[in-house]
């Protein structure tokens, strides 16, 4: 009893890593997202302000933790986000641990002026803040036999994954398949209007997370035609990004490149593949859903600002941002390449 009522100080992550990461493996909530390395990664590449706190008792025991950024810009605004362009990241711990890290960050939103609080977590932790599940995310189960997966997908999804094969397209997947990623990313990203991670953060993710994260790319012939990027969590695979060249969709390379992903996962054991997010009902969400998986909305947990602040993180489907896209399409490669990097540190 005394444990559910004792006050608990916070204090910030001063180094120690190995204990961070002690309490995300023992939470049965957490993902890939909450771990330590995130910080630096978003730190040092991107530039963000990180505000890790832990949630200690009297006898310095940690009994939660919150991983928390701000990206904060004169035109798309100042975000507090747990965590910025990853989809979960939302307070671990006991319950008492994750309100006083939940007030917290709420009195720092109001403290700096900040214009949303966003905790974006997958499960509904109870938190004393409204969620809004403007993204969903789609699961699929894996069965441990490949081939009894394939049987029972329709016969026109079988149909497309087939297409490539029979056109010769190959599959290569490790550490070494990064800048060949890299290359379809930055194209992908330009033709939908968005600007691109750095080519370092996706360095500094393999060399972080070397045993989660796994690139995958499509080759037509020598060329890299698709590829993806994601992490191993447990039994599930997330596939955070993912892109095609518009020439390689007459033969569906990206439908061989989620089976190849699914194929390499089931013999690594994993159980469940994660599409990673999407808004519901739009293109994307379309194309994962053929897949057979069930739609999982993402209650992101929010603190929008008494001052007027903003109701979501800038976005396409927001009017008032809708002129980035339509601009970002019409720029060569090699400018989208330059700028996308040291745009994209404001975009939460």
């Amino acid at each position: 009893m005394k444990a559910a009522t004792e006050r608990l100080d916070l204090v910030p992550l001063n180094g120690d890593c190995r204990a961070w990461d002690e309490v995300v493996s023992r939470a049965g909530e957490s993902s890939f997202c909450h771990l330590a390395g995130w910080r630096d990664i978003l730190t040092d590449v991107l530039g963000a302000e990180c505000l890790y706190r832990v949630a200690v008792d009297g006898q310095g025991t940690w009994q939660g933790i919150l991983p928390l950024a701000r990206v904060r810009s004169r035109i798309f605004g100042h975000y507090l986000v747990s965590l910025p362009f990853l989809n979960d990241g939302g307070p671990l711990g006991s319950r008492v641990a994750r309100d006083r890290l939940v007030e917290d960050a709420v009195q720092e939103a109001r403290r700096t002026r900040a214009d949303l609080l966003e905790l974006r977590t997958r499960h509904d932790g109870d938190l004393e803040l409204p969620v809004l599940s403007r993204k969903i995310t789609v699961l699929l189960p894996l069965l441990p036999d490949a081939a009894q997966l394939f049987a029972g997908f329709p016969a026109k999804l079988r149909s497309q994954i087939r297409r490539p094969m029979k056109e010769g397209l190959t599959v290569s997947f490790g550490a070494e398949q990064r800048e060949p990623f890299y290359d379809v990313f930055t194209r992908t990203m330009r033709d939908l209007g968005t600007p691109a991670l750095p080519r370092a953060f996706f360095a500094r993710l393999a060399t972080t997370f070397p045993d989660l994260v796994l690139f995958g790319v499509v080759y037509r012939a020598t060329q890299p035609v698709a590829a993806g990027c994601g992490f191993i969590w447990r039994d599930e695979f997330e596939m955070t990004w993912a892109g095609s060249l518009r020439e390689s969709r007459s033969i569906s390379a990206n439908m061989l490149l989620y089976w190849a992903f699914m194929e390499n996962l089931i013999a690594r054991g994993a159980r469940v593949f994660n599409f990673g997010r999407c808004t519901r009902d739009g293109g994307t969400h379309r194309f994962k859903k053929q897949w057979g998986g069930v739609d999982v909305p993402l209650p992101w947990h929010q603190y929008a600002a008494e001052h007027g602040g903003r109701q979501a993180t800038p976005s396409a489907q927001d009017p008032a941002f809708s002129w980035g896209p339509r601009l970002w399409r019409r720029l060569p490669l090699s400018v989208a390449n330059v700028v996308g990097p040291r745009l994209v540190r404001f975009l939460p």
